[in-house]
Order: structure tokens, then C-alpha cells, then sequence
């Protein structure tokens, strides 16, 4: 990122989205910098997130983010101060549906069950779906709270929804486990709890989950597009007037 910024660009207002370097965290980024954004593209590995961030073009920036990482995200929020002095909205999207060991759908499903889940296997899925979102969040606050419209926006999933999966006509109910889908239970619930301590400041805080879509997470199974599965993140995102707390979809608001 370069060290030296134009006077008009700090009247802009600035962006983060973790895991950006590829798929859903990509194509947000890219939609943001088309609305105008500068977006800081946190990617684990630097060069990636430079990679991705060359593809946009103008007004995207890599940064290197690793949300598992303490000293990592300390040095992003350091970066972020000293460089633009604010942050006007945070995405996390960075997030994981499985730690590897697995090589096909039908094993993770098996292995995802309450009755033989390996518990580090929850633990390596936690620290980044739902810890690592938490610490982001913790370390980016200060300067979210110097912006006059301050987003968070947690990249949540329907698959997560309690009210959803306890209804025996739900049609991915089968699905619900202790891994992928408890990880986003626990996000709504973060979510929730700082909506609810930070509604006071005027700070939106609020989960988006996207459409079925195809990325690397899904080994390329899902049925629409980045480009599709983006749009009701981007919306939320970009949504600076609706109550804080809200947990919304394709289709619109989603129950917790």
C-alpha cells in the first residue's frame, strides 16, 4: 500500500474486508470500490490480497491480515490509524468450513455430527469463524467509532439460523451440525451482543447471509455466482439507515 495518500482520498470513506483475496470477500470489495470506497483487502497471505487487489484496480489496497493472528491484526489496525486515521466500515468475512483433513462433501458431513465431531476440529473452525471475527472487530473498534456512519457487518450464513433449523419443515435442517453451522450460530450471537452494546453510539452492527454460492469453501458447488452471492452483503454493507441489529438474506430479513 502506498505510504502517501491524496488529500481528496481521506473524504472517501474507507473499508475493510478481511479474507478478501478471493471469492465473496473479493467481489465485495470490488462492489465497495465501485461505490466509491477505498477498500483495504486483508488477506492472510500479502501477496494474494496484492493479487486480488491489482484485479480491481484504483482503490483497492492489500493488507496483510491474518484473524487467527494477534500481533497480525494489531499491525492491520496500527496500519489502518496511522494511514487513514478511521475506518468506516468493517466486513468480516474471513471464515473457513473445515480445517482440511477432509476431502469430500459426503466425509465433513459425517464428521460434522454432535456424536463424533473431533473436538479440534471445532476449535480450528471457532478460532476463525467466530474468535477471529470477535478480535478483528475488538482491535478495528477505535477507529470504527471515529467515523460519523460506522458499519460492522458479519458474513453469516442462514445455515446458522436456531429458528430455522428447529422447524422439521426446513429443508437443510438434516444438515445442521456442530462445525460450519454452529460456527455462524456462535457469529449471530456476537453479532447480536454488539449490536446490542453499541446501539447507543450510532455504530450499525448487523450479519448478511449470502445466496448458495459457488466458492472455494463449497469446493464450487453452489448454484449462483460471486457476482449473485454478493448482493444482499453489498446491501447491507452499504446500509447506513436501518436499526442496528438486523441478521437479513436474499430474501431479506432473516431470523436469529
Amino acid at each position: 500500500m502506498e505510504n502517501k495518500k491524496e488529500s481528496s482520498t481521506f473524504r472517501q470513506p474507507i473499508a475493510l474486508v478481511t479474507g478478501a483475496n478471493k471469492g465473496l470477500g473479493q467481489q465485495i470489495a470490488k462492489e465497495l470500490v465501485g461505490h466509491g470506497y477505498i477498500v483495504l483487502l486483508g488477506s492472510r497471505k500479502f501477496d494474494n490480497g496484492k493479487a486480488a487487489a491489482d484485479e480491481i484496480g484504483q482503490g483497492a489496497h492489500p493488507i496483510q491480515l491474518d484473524v487467527t493472528n494477534t500481533q497480525s491484526i494489531t499491525a492491520a489496525a496500527e496500519h489502518i490509524a496511522s494511514e487513514f486515521g478511521r475506518l468506516d466500515l468493517l466486513v468480516n468475512n474471513a471464515a473457513i468450513g473445515q480445517s482440511g483433513r477432509y476431502s469430500t462433501l459426503t466425509e465433513i458431513l459425517e464428521a460434522s455430527k454432535a456424536s463424533v465431531a473431533p473436538l479440534d476440529e471445532l476449535r480450528i473452525l471457532f478460532e476463525t469463524n467466530v474468535l477471529g471475527v470477535l478480535a478483528v472487530t475488538q482491535a478495528m473498534l477505535p477507529l470504527i467509532k471515529l467515523s460519523t456512519s460506522g458499519v460492522i457487518l458479519n458474513i453469516s450464513s442462514a445455515a446458522g439460523s436456531l429458528t430455522l433449523n428447529s422447524d422439521p419443515n426446513f429443508p437443510y435442517r438434516p444438515y445442521f451440525n456442530v462445525t460450519y453451522p454452529a460456527s455462524k450460530t456462535a457469529l449471530n450471537a456476537i453479532t447480536l451482543a454488539l449490536a446490542i452494546e453499541l446501539e447507543d453510539t450510532g455504530i450499525k452492527v448487523r450479519a448478511a447471509s449470502p445466496s448458495f454460492t459457488a466458492t472455494a469453501m463449497n469446493n464450487f458447488q453452489g448454484t449462483d455466482t460471486v457476482e449473485v452471492g454478493a448482493r444482499a452483503l453489498v446491501l447491507a454493507a452499504l446500509d447506513t439507515e436501518s436499526p442496528t441489529g438486523s441478521f437479513t438474506g436474499p430474501d431479506g430479513k432473516l431470523p436469529w
